[in-house]
């Protein structure tokens, strides 16, 4: 399956959205600051399965109907950076889809995931790193799962992922930097997490009116990659009844 991630930089992008599929032919779209009440329920052949509401730039998931069905779709709240509170509230940092592959007779979650803005700490994006990928599990337990975004975490990626693997997870960066926009900011913003899947690899797009470039993901169904994913759930259900504030992943 393909699937792209793109930070539209407040909507600006979204005219580049038909010819980008067009170009590509993903499976799946999934969208950060996208104005949620501009977005066309189609772009080519893909159909728009839910967007968040609570804010205006939010979070949207577009998926391909001749190949999947979607069985159900949920924003999250995660916990609020000191920017969310004080001047552009983001209420849901996460939409998460449940769909069915008929293609591979296989079910899977795919989700769009914006973490707080640099402004924040690091221990802050964990902390909503890990409240994602909890809930994402809890929408369906044993479930392969993708879950693509700007993760704003472009130092110290390594020990993340690491820390990741611990909980059954894996981090994967696309073949070049996503965001250049500024001299010190550049890196690998857009990230992919997964379980229960294989990357085949991560492709850093041309650049369009956004700051960031889109990502393009190419995964499949990996056998044995299961048996990895319930022992990382395993893993975590044994730590779900530790207050959040205490375990968090540790850089």
């Amino acid at each position: 399956m393909r699937v792209i991630s793109y930070n539209l930089r407040k909507h600006r992008a979204v005219g580049e959205l038909v010819a980008l599929v067009q170009r590509h032919d993903p499976d799946m779209l999934c969208l950060q600051e996208c104005d949620t009440l501009e977005l066309p329920a189609e772009v080519g052949p893909l159909h728009l399965a839910d967007s968040t509401k609570r804010n205006r730039l939010g979070l949207a998931l577009y998926y391909r109907r001749d190949r999947f069905t979607a069985v159900k779709t949920q924003a999250f709240e995660l916990k609020k950076s000191l920017h969310d509170r004080v001047l552009t509230p983001a209420h849901e940092r996460l939409l998460g889809t449940r769909l069915l592959d008929t293609e591979a007779d296989r079910e899977l979650i795919v989700a769009s995931f914006h973490a707080a803005p640099l402004t924040a700490l690091n221990s802050l994006r964990r902390n909503q790193i890990r409240a994602a990928l909890r809930q994402l599990h809890a929408l369906a337990p044993g479930v392969p799962t993708l879950m693509v975004g700007d993760y704003n975490y472009p130092w110290f990626t390594e020990r993340l992922g690491a820390r990741m693997k611990v909980f059954g997870y894996d981090l994967t960066l696309s073949d070049s930097t996503t965001y250049t926009r500024y001299k010190y900011f550049r890196g690998h913003f857009d990230l992919a997490t997964s379980t229960g899947l294989v990357i085949d690899n991560i492709v850093t797009l041309p650049r369009g009116i956004s700051d960031h470039m889109p990502i393009l993901v190419t995964a499949d169904y990996g056998e044995g990659e299961a048996a990895r994913f319930n022992r990382g759930a395993a893993v975590e259900a044994n730590k779900v009844e530790v207050d959040a504030s205490v375990q968090d992943f540790t850089i």
